[in-house]
């Protein structure tokens, strides 16, 4: 059985108010067209179709029209909600689209059995996917209720909840089948992307063990981390990461799609296959003394560039951004490093039409660096918190 894992679209991102759909639309037309060449059984995309939980039109027709394409190619697909997508929206889709081939997993079930999905291929071989979509504490704390465990317990116990309900989902693996796990979530020991590899510690209570897998995965599909990686002693366990570079700390990272072939009892051969779609994403750091000539030498490079100019205290730099902009077309955003300048020019002056993520990661940014995915999500999750009225604002 051939089988391709992708994830983390995020359909309707913009990258410093860059418009992102155009270079999405591609990768995904590409990995159409592998599907397509490599003779794909099944397509399995591991959460976060989109950005945002209310993703604009363009967004939606992309990833709508990638379903389609695959429909027309005779190819079924199975997919996660990831925790940038809205659970409740996709699921209120399951239906129609399963019309064109897709099985949707985005909420939880009572019945473990919902969760699971089949696929018959043309040789046929049966593929048993056990699929979790995204859960946060909070979810799982509503799962706990759903599983008639004691909810108190799980607060503590987050990876415990989890391992629990990967067991169960285990149990609807098939003698004679290709049995995979796929998830959105974060894996003891996932490396995410432009940090260092102390930066999950931080949100340790939200990681699952890979150890926690059923006995019988041959194969675990995960989506969140978007910098593409092998993670676990066991080695089944694999991020096929973002389809572009979706942000600088994502710069210089090669994106791709898994090729998993895997037969019945056997462990799976996989091959990362790279993607060619995408613009280039560059940090390009300066000083202010040699700013003209290092933005002369940048003219001849390619992709979306970000400049970080440092500069003594107290030194006056008047039009900085637009003298940047002149020279270099393709720059996405100017910056200056905080730590040589006074608070009057720090860059958290400007926060005209700034949403709340953007304010929070300038902010970040500006007082200890990128902003760690871990700290992103939990971010996301209290603003979706208080707009569907769980909590107080």
């Amino acid at each position: 059985m051939r089988v391709l894992h992708t994830a983390d679209f995020h359909a309707g991102r913009n990258t410093r108010g860059f418009d992102r759909t155009p270079e999405l639309h591609d990768a995904l037309t590409e990995i159409v067209g592998l599907a397509r060449t490599e003779r794909a059984d099944a397509v399995l995309v591991a959460g976060d179709l989109f950005d945002t939980v209310n993703p604009g039109a363009d967004a939606e027709g992309i990833v709508y029209d990638f379903f389609l394409r695959l429909r027309d190619l005779g190819i079924p697909s199975v997919v996660l909600a990831g925790n940038h997508d809205s659970a409740s929206r996709l699921n209120s889709l399951s239906g129609l689209l399963g019309w064109v081939g897709v099985q949707m997993v985005a909420e939880l079930s009572a019945n473990p059995s919902r969760l699971v999905r089949t696929v018959q291929a043309k040789n046929g071989e049966t593929l048993v996917v056990a699929a979790i979509p995204y859960l946060s504490e909070r979810r799982m704390l509503r799962a706990a209720d759903l599983f008639g465990q004691e909810v108190g317990a799980w607060r503590q116990r987050y990876r415990d909840g989890m391992g629990f309900l990967m067991g169960q989902l285990g149990q609807h693996y098939q003698a004679g089948a290709v049995n995979m796990m796929m998830m959105h979530a974060t894996l003891d020991g996932a490396q995410p992307s432009g940090q260092r590899s102390v930066t999950l510690d931080i949100h340790n209570s939200y990681t699952v063990s890979g150890l926690q897998f059923p006995a019988g995965t041959q194969y675990a599909a995960l989506g969140h981390v978007h910098k593409p990686q092998v993670v676990g002693e066991s080695r089944i366990a694999h991020y096929p990461g973002s389809l572009i570079q979706l942000d600088f700390g994502e710069g210089g990272e090669q994106k791709q799609v898994n090729l998993v072939e895997v037969e019945p009892g056997r462990p799976a051969h996989v091959t990362a296959i790279p993607l060619a779609s995408g613009r280039t994403l560059r940090t390009l750091r300066v000083t202010h003394a040699d700013l003209e000539a290092r933005l002369t030498a940048a003219r001849s490079l390619d992709g979306l560039l970000k400049v970080v100019v440092s500069a003594p205290a107290g030194t006056a730099l008047p039009g900085l951004k637009d003298q940047v902009l002149r020279m270099l077309p393709n720059v996405l955003a100017v910056e200056l490093d905080a730590d040589a300048l006074p608070e009057a020019l720090s860059p958290l002056a400007s926060r005209e039409h700034l949403s709340r993520l953007q304010l929070f990661e300038q902010y970040y940014r500006e007082r200890r660096g990128q902003l760690p995915d871990a700290l992103r999500t939990a971010f996301l999750e209290a603003q979706q918190a208080v707009q569907a009225g769980e909590v107080e604002a």
